[in-house]
């Protein structure tokens, strides 16, 4: 019996290749002798009001720190950032927050790509593998959620 495959994973190591951060040309990686270090991405430079969704801290409790914000941290407005998976987490609570104010939040959503920055290192050091760096790219999201200005 065959076991059922997903289509957006697959089973056979992938070759890519891998930059170093000279300009030699590129390199044919074998994965099976590299570790894969993602290196974490560039953060802006964090405000009070800004919120960096993540998928490793629960849904609630993000979304409380975002109510949180909003109604007892005296601000008008928060930044709500995802990267990559967390895209759609950023979104919802972005909605669960319009949600339960009746309306009264308003949202500006924009959207970026961020390079990323991953390190290969070489499983066994005693080979003349080098450490390398391999460059990606991620899509990001900043949701502006704010309450308009009374007219």
């Amino acid at each position: 019996m065959t076991e059922p495959r997903n289509p957006g994973m697959s089973t056979v190591p992938q070759t890519h290749p891998a930059h170093t951060e000279s300009t030699s040309p590129a390199v044919e990686m074998d994965p099976v002798e590299y570790t894969l270090r993602k290196r974490l991405p560039r953060k802006l430079p964090k405000r009070r009001n800004d919120v960096y969704v993540n998928m490793k801290t629960d849904f609630r409790a993000q979304l409380a720190r975002c109510q949180k914000l909003l109604d007892g941290g005296g601000h008008r407005e928060i930044c709500v950032h995802g990267l990559g998976l967390a895209i759609n987490r950023a979104i919802n609570i972005a909605l669960q927050l319009q949600a339960s104010s009746q309306g009264a939040l308003q949202l500006a959503a924009n959207t970026s790509t961020v390079e990323l920055v991953d390190d290969l290192e070489p499983e066994d050091p005693d080979e003349a593998g080098e450490p390398m760096t391999r460059t990606r790219n991620n899509s990001a999201i900043h949701i502006k959620v704010f309450y308009p200005d009374p007219q």
